[in-house]
Formats: C-alpha cells, sequence, structure tokens
C-alpha cells in the first residue's frame, strides 16, 4: 500500500502505520492501536480503515486484522489501568487538595459514581474519541475487577473496531469517507467535555465567591 505524502504529521503517521503492516502484517495494526490508547491524539479512525484496506489487498485477512486491532486495544486499556492502579485513590486525594477549584467531595463523588455505573462507562467509553482511552485510568484507581474491566473492554472495542476496520475493507480507497464522520464525532465530543469543564469551573468559583461573601462579617 502506498500513500501520497503531503508534509502533514497525519500523513507522516499514517505512511508510518501503513510501513508497519506491510513489514509485520497485521500484528503491526495491533501495536498501532495500542500505541492510540496511550496517546490519544493518534486517530483510531484513521489506522482502523487502513488495516481494513490492508486486509481488502490480501495483505492479511479480515479475520486476522479485527482480532489484532482488538488485541492492541485491550492491551494499551490495560496499560492505563495500570497507571490508574498505581495512582489510586489515596495519591489522587493528595494531588486534589493542590489543585485550587477541586475539593476531595469531588474525588468521593466520582468514586461512588464509577461505583454504580463504572460498567457502562468502560464500555460505551470505549465508542468515544478521547474517553477511550482516559475511560481505563478511573477504572484503575477504583480497582474493577481485572476480568470485568477486560471483558468490557474487549466487547465495546470490538464493535468500534469493527465498524473501522470494515469501512477501510469495503470501501477501500474510499475509506475517508467515515474518517470524516468521526471526526465530526470527535468535535462533539471535545465540544461537550469542554462545555462541562467550562460549566464546573463557572459553578465552582460562584460557590467559592458565595461562601467567602457569606462568611464577612456583617
Amino acid at each position: 500500500m502506498a500513500l501520497a505524502s503531503d508534509g502533514s504529521w497525519l500523513t507522516a503517521l499514517v505512511d508510518a502505520v501503513v510501513g508497519l503492516m506491510n513489514l509485520i502484517g497485521a500484528p503491526g495494526a495491533g501495536l498501532a492501536i495500542a500505541l492510540e490508547n496511550l496517546f490519544p491524539p493518534l486517530p483510531s479512525e484513521v489506522i482502523l480503515p487502513m488495516a481494513g484496506l490492508a486486509a481488502a489487498r490480501g495483505s492479511f485477512t479480515l479475520v486476522e486484522a479485527l482480532a489484532w486491532t482488538t488485541a492492541g486495544s485491550v492491551a494499551g486499556a490495560f496499560a492505563l489501568y495500570a497507571v490508574g492502579a498505581w495512582l489510586g485513590i489515596d495519591r489522587l486525594r493528595a494531588l486534589v487538595r493542590r489543585m485550587p477549584l477541586l475539593k476531595l467531595e469531588d474525588v468521593d463523588r466520582t468514586v461512588a459514581w464509577f461505583a454504580r455505573h463504572g460498567g457502562k462507562a468502560v464500555f460505551f467509553g470505549r465508542m468515544l474519541p478521547i474517553f477511550r482511552s482516559l475511560i481505563s485510568i478511573p477504572a484503575g484507581v477504583t480497582r474493577m475487577p481485572l476480568w470485568r474491566f477486560g471483558m468490557l473492554t474487549l466487547a465495546g472495542s470490538f464493535i468500534w473496531n469493527a465498524v473501522f476496520v470494515m469501512s477501510g475493507y469495503l470501501l477501500g480507497d474510499q475509506w475517508h469517507v467515515v474518517e470524516e464522520y468521526a471526526g465530526v464525532l470527535q468535535y462533539a465530543v471535545i465540544a461537550v467535555a469542554a462545555a462541562a469543564l467550562v460549566w464546573f469551573m463557572v459553578n465552582r468559583v460562584r460557590q467559592l465567591r458565595s461562601g467567602a461573601v457569606n462568611s464577612d462579617p456583617a
């Protein structure tokens, strides 16, 4: 497989992934996806269709493409789970104490929420850009059982990977059509996350100001 180079970092990345797949086959796609989990700016919506395209061209089979990319997703997720487990609740609380707009109650509420909804968060989070990687860290912090984390990650990753691998396999050189739609999803997720962050900061500043006013002597 050959791609024209336009000098962009994305093209350089795609060229590197293609070269990796040409060199070691389907395991190269799995390695690329494992790295994508550890470094979210790497676009799985580009890497996965390229694996499907390689399968369509006979570099390896479709089953190999799906198996290796899903294995890479699970491996990367477990690496980030380990980071979360190392961090732990105690270290997390210590970090929050040093952050001006956060409270220890925020940690307690988040941990309680994850205890109730962590399974759904891990499963569906594997199908959202950015959160695909980040969701593994709170799972590690709260020490979600490894077997449960592994099964949910495997299921969610397989669905996400299958959509994009199959798009490359079926669309061939037109795989970038799916990438465009995935880009819209990514921008939507980033916009919602940014709006939620701004809302949290504004609300917390108001709380702090209100507390300061209420504490002033009459």
